[in-house]
């Protein structure tokens, strides 16, 4: 596994918990809060997990809006990019981690390796803005389930991304 980070905006912390989850998973990675997170330090890495909760109608954590120039400022052609998020279905179930789409969306032409699309027929919601092709583009997590259903996600989760990282 090349030189790994995982950065995350959290604002409950919600989305740092499973940040430090995922690394843990990896076992071996750096665990970055996006208000941290620098251009410079992310071309360091050759693997980035980029990480959001989604608050409003299916945004992005408010840390990532000022890091969206620093994300676009690296340099990641050529790097391996996976992406996660968390919502709550049951109470946003049309914006359910909507946020993911806005990283996807600034990293999907960046020329970086993007990995880690989740069969959407796992979860129950009704609309998201990061579902592609019937795969969320990234690691869905409903904060509202319990801890072992989370747990098993992410394990599964990393197990399919390890081997490209």
């Amino acid at each position: 596994m090349g030189k790994t980070i995982v950065v995350y905006g959290s604002t409950t912390g919600s989305c740092e918990d499973f940040a430090n989850r995922i690394a843990s998973q990896l076992g071996d990675a750096d665990v970055v809060n996006v208000t941290d997170m620098t251009a410079e330090q992310l071309n360091e890495y050759d693997n980035l997990l980029l990480g959001t909760s989604t608050w409003g109608a299916g945004e992005v954590q408010d840390d990532w809006y000022s890091a969206f120039d620093t994300l676009k400022a690296a340099n990641l052609a050529g790097k391996t990019v996976a992406l996660f998020g968390c919502g709550d279905a049951g109470s946003y179930p049309d914006t359910f981690c909507g946020g993911i789409s806005e990283i996807y969306d600034v990293v999907k032409d960046s020329g970086a390796k993007l990995v880690g699309a989740v069969d959407a027929g796992e979860y129950e919601y009704d609309d998201s803005t990061s579902v592609v092709d019937g795969k969320f583009v990234g690691l869905a997590l409903d904060v509202e389930e319990d801890d072992a259903k989370i747990d098993d996600r992410i394990a599964t989760w990393v197990g399919s991304i390890k081997a490209e990282l």
